[in-house]
């Protein structure tokens, strides 16, 4: 499981202790994060928290009906940063949260993750990913 996050700033804290904003210093994009996370990982969203700690409801809810398949779940904190809260909401033409992508594909937030598992197909849609990542534990 990979997910992105920071810590707040401590101004009682050395300068090379403290986290350091990965695109602050790169050509790279919001929008071109966005596009390279949903490309690289098979499970993929953007949350309130974190799958360890979801801030939301809604969070809570994608994450344990996702992690019921034993499917490797990406993730980043939208709290963390305005610039990428918005950048995924353009990505996505969706304006709510969580959103998830499964297999580069935009499948929406909680509720539909939700419908999905009651009907099925979501275990359709994971079952080559679960059955990777167990191959590979």
């Amino acid at each position: 499981m990979t997910y992105s996050t920071t810590a707040p700033n401590d101004p009682d804290t050395h300068d090379d202790f403290k986290p350091m904003d990965k695109f602050q210093d790169t050509a790279t994009s919001l929008k071109d994060v966005v596009e390279q996370d949903v490309k690289e990982n098979p499970v993929m969203i953007y949350m309130k928290g974190v799958p360890e700690f979801p801030q939301c409801g809604f969070s809570s809810l994608a994450v344990r009906v996702l992690k019921h398949y034993n499917a490797p779940l990406s993730a980043r904190n939208i709290l963390e940063n305005a610039e990428l809260k918005s950048a995924v909401k353009a990505f996505s033409h969706w304006p709510t949260f969580p959103q998830i992508f499964i297999k580069g594909e935009f499948i929406g937030g909680s509720d539909i993750i939700m419908n999905m598992h009651q009907s099925g197909e979501l275990k359709e849609k994971l079952k080559d990913i679960a059955a990777n990542q167990e191959k590979s534990a």
